[in-house]
């Protein structure tokens, strides 16, 4: 089994191409430690550093060199298309309020399907089209690529005092 240990960095991965690829969804592309089957049929097993996160067109540096290319695989997502940059944010404010994960690209926003979620933005007088499509949601503001994969408890007040 191919052992996966290394997301070489950006400007080295376009110099050097790969010959392998692994295509994940999102839930999957999160988590640094796993089984996998490389799209050739070949399992491997993912090493990286605990909170890495995948993206689309990164390249991966198996323990005996091997390259291999991460691809988005397509899933079920709701996209909204608006060109009203006023109901767009309205739609981001609403969606974040939630915590809901979001790929946001210019007019249009993009997010794991849901129903009840569809029907609040529906409400909103917005358009919502499900469909298979790649999802690369925004990383967060704080981190670089670690996404909601975890959990954490913390104590803070709130005040909702308008």
């Amino acid at each position: 089994m191919l052992k996966i240990e290394r997301i070489l960095d950006k400007s080295n991965a376009s110099l050097r191409q790969p010959h392998l690829s692994l295509t994940l969804p999102h839930e999957r592309r999160i988590i640094s430690r796993q089984r996998v089957t490389l799209d050739d049929g070949s399992d491997a097993g993912l090493f990286l550093p605990r909170g890495s996160s995948l993206q689309h067109g990164d390249v991966l540096q198996g323990a005996s060199g091997e390259l291999i290319r991460i691809q988005a695989a397509p899933e079920t997502v709701s996209t909204l298309t608006c060109a009203d940059p006023w109901l767009l944010a309205r739609a981001c404010y609403h969606l974040g309020n939630r915590h809901v994960p979001v790929q946001i690209m210019p007019g249009m926003i993009r997010y794991q399907h849901d129903h009840v979620l569809d029907d609040m933005l529906h409400g909103l007088g917005l358009h919502v089209v499900v469909e298979q499509a790649p999802f690369e949601p925004e990383a967060g503001a704080y981190g670089g690529g670690h996404s909601h994969g975890h959990h954490h408890d913390h104590d803070h007040a709130h005040s909702h005092d308008h």
